[in-house]
């Protein structure tokens, strides 16, 4: 679930920072690694909450100072007007430096050539990266083949990016785990009659469409409706379980 090379990754940075900060007791030369990353896959495989586990776990390794996690979108960096957008950006770097700077769906960015503003967003933060190497960390996110796309939009941008980390969908029984994993996190636990019920629907979702069934937030979707259709089902009856979601909850048409 792109744990793996994530966790490989980040603690491959704690050991060289050790080594390093050893180097420079030793009164030898440092080199930094990389550290900006770029998250591919379909919405709703974890991107996002392992972006704010990087963020944590670097500034715990003294990696970064601050350790927070500033997420925007093209909204939050290209501006409205000439000479609105590299201010824009600046600002935003700003008050990502010492954390990391999560851009989702990062290659809405770039729209084309004709896109003058936003590429002016793409050239701002490549040098913002650049002037900020030792104090920002920056992860762009989004579906796989536009985010190809996305990094010819400036001659510089792969090259920043070294650490590219893809997130494979959820199979139909992690987000069965997920929902049950849910369900107790509320205070409510799925009665073993659903697990065949949701299985199969989150085969099917999957087989028509992973990369819009939403993944983990079908898992959570799921899990909603089946607790509003349980309340309207206590009303009628007062005695049963308050905790307890039945198959009958459990709203699985297809869309």
């Amino acid at each position: 679930m792109g744990l793996g090379p994530v966790k490989e990754y980040v603690f491959g940075l704690a050991d060289n920072l050790e080594v390093q900060q050893r180097r420079a007791a030793a009164g030898r030369k440092t080199a930094s690694l990389s550290m900006h990353m770029i998250f591919t896959g379909n919405p709703g495989t974890g991107k996002t909450t392992i972006a704010r586990l990087v963020a944590k776990y670097l500034k715990a390794i003294g990696a970064l100072k601050g350790g927070q996690l500033v997420e925007v979108s093209r909204g939050d960096l290209v501006g409205r007007y000439t000479g609105h957008t590299a201010p824009l950006t600046n600002s935003v770097i700003e008050s990502a430096l010492g954390g990391v700077l999560f851009i989702d769906e990062a290659y809405s960015l770039y729209r084309g050539e004709q896109d003058s503003f936003g590429l002016e967003a793409i050239d701002t933060l490549v040098k913002g990266m650049e002037d900020h190497r030792d104090e920002l960390v920056v992860i762009l996110a989004g579906y796989t083949r536009e985010m190809e796309h996305f990094l010819t939009a400036n001659s510089g941008l792969a090259s920043r990016f070294p650490n590219r980390i893809e997130f494979p969908d959820y199979t139909a029984a992690e987000l069965l785990d997920i929902t049950h994993r849910l369900a107790e996190g509320r205070g409510y636990q799925l009665d073993e009659s659903c697990n065949a019920p949701l299985l199969g629907y989150y085969q099917r979702r999957q087989a028509q469409d992973a990369r819009t069934a939403g993944n983990g937030r079908l898992a959570r979707n799921t899990l909603e409706k089946a607790i509003f259709h349980q309340s309207r089902r206590l009303v009628a009856e007062p005695a049963a379980a308050l905790d307890v979601i039945l198959p009958g909850d459990l709203e699985l048409e297809e869309e």
